[in-house]
């Protein structure tokens, strides 16, 4: 198998084994040193013609902002962060893309040391040994271990954590994820004012949190949640929450009930009519115009078709995902056709789906493709010698956006932002409609 980084320099300081073997033998996770020495031709592109050249002295400290130890150059020497406890799959992969993004990207001058640690006292251990100003952590991965690492933000270094937990992102701490607010809000500002809306959702740290979010963003605007229901991990109620949802035995009982008062008259109106209502199980009579199914996965495929199965008609009410949709594997699925959920075309990260598919012969998992617009933006910074002063005012500048193969984004807050679109499911395909 052709592995791109073939033509640099890798030095393996000593390797360290999951029990997950990676697909590529060369891709073995170990602490290891990738030092670029090819050229980098271009730079990140920006979606603003004002400030697409980042002149330095173009953007303003926000006024009052105070910097300590912050005129350092930020560090070539790039130090991602690995736990032991980390899964192995998605560990393999986002070193993986590291590497395939300095290939792609012809980035020279930078290097990135990955340093595996046990426990959290080691992860403190280790960034406390290497605390020079305008050092850059490339991780942790995990909520837990991003807890508390602002205690290092006085001395002039920046994390890139790949936690979920948005209250973690403070100071010198930047987030890198798919935060559900963004795709909620983006699903809100979408639908039609005065929608009324469903929601069903897993009992599990996600359901949970869509299910919180949707409670935070509904409240100012002009949808309205009329119903929701939760099941089961395991989904060993699930056909009780959907029938719970749709007030299935409600609308049966009255379609019956339409159906016996029919059956008395008899002039053919009501014969016709009533043979009609033969076909039926329920009226459609819903008191919902859309239901937001907070699931993905196996799960996803399980939860859609019994929606419809208990007649919550997809023709008459619009399915709703959540960006975790964002999977080929559900658009040929016949109850989630037309259903519309926040994300970005293929197309935008399609040939790096396709490429890693050819250098590592394994799919890329969706969030995956987290690390390479942030190997991008590190190359600019490293490449153009920014402060990490320079920095601060960068992620300050609310005009600026970059281009990334997961969208248009920028920082906020400490946490990544995208530009989401609605995408709607159609024949294998998601398009985004608006």
């Amino acid at each position: 198998m052709y592995r791109p980084l073939s033509i640099l320099s890798i030095f393996f300081l000593f390797i360290f084994l999951f029990s997950c073997a990676p697909v590529n033998n060369s891709s073995d996770l170990s602490r290891k040193e990738i030092n670029v020495t090819s050229p980098l031709e271009d730079k990140p592109e920006t979606t603003n013609e004002k400030t697409s050249d980042l002149k330095k002295e173009e953007i303003q400290l926000a006024e009052g902002e105070l910097y300590k130890n912050f005129n350092n150059i930020i560090s070539n020497k790039i130090r991602v962060l690995v736990s032991k406890k980390d899964d192995p799959k998605i560990v393999n992969q986002f070193l993986n893309v590291i590497e395939l993004a300095v290939y792609k990207r012809e980035i020279k001058d930078m290097s990135f040391n990955i340093h595996v640690y046990d426990n959290k006292l080691n992860l403190n251990e280790y960034i406390k040994n290497n605390l020079e100003p305008g050092t850059v952590f490339f991780g942790p991965i995990s909520s837990e271990n991003t807890k508390g690492l602002n205690q290092f933000c006085n001395d002039g270094v920046l994390f890139f954590s790949f936690s979920s937990e948005r209250s973690l992102a403070n100071d010198c701490i930047f987030l890198i994820n798919f935060f559900p607010y963004n795709e909620i809000k983006t699903i809100f500002e979408y639908l039609p004012d005065d929608s009324n809306v469903a929601v069903i959702y897993p009992e599990n740290t996600y359901g949970y949190k869509i299910n919180e979010t949707v409670d935070a963003l509904s409240q100012n605007s002009n949808s309205v949640i009329v119903n929701r229901a939760s099941y089961k991990e395991n989904l060993e109620d699930i056909r009780s929450a959907i029938k719970e949802l749709g007030k299935y035995e409600l609308r049966k009982f009255e379609l019956n009930r339409q159906k016996k008062l029919l059956a008395l008259k008899k002039d053919e109106k009501s014969k016709q009519r009533l043979k009609r209502l033969e076909r039926f199980t329920t009226t459609n009579n819903y008191d919902f115009t859309h239901v937001l199914i907070a699931d993905y996965g196996i799960r996803l495929l399980q939860v859609a078709p019994l929606l419809a199965y208990y007649d919550i008609d997809p023709n008459i009410v619009r399915f709703v995902g959540t960006g975790a949709w964002d999977d080929t594997a559900f658009f040929n699925e016949p109850s989630l056709q037309n259903a519309i959920f926040p994300g970005v075309e293929y197309n935008k990260r399609g040939s790096l789906v396709s490429e890693y598919k050819t250098f590592y012969d394994e799919d890329l998992m969706r969030i995956s493709t987290l690390p390479y617009d942030l190997v991008g933006l590190l190359a600019y910074l490293i490449n153009n010698k920014y402060t990490l002063k320079d920095f601060y005012k960068l992620v300050d500048n609310k005009n600026l956006k970059f281009d990334g193969v997961d969208g248009n984004f920028y920082f906020q807050n400490n946490l990544i932002e995208r530009e989401l679109g609605i995408l709607q499911i159609n024949k294998g395909q998601a398009l985004q409609i608006n």
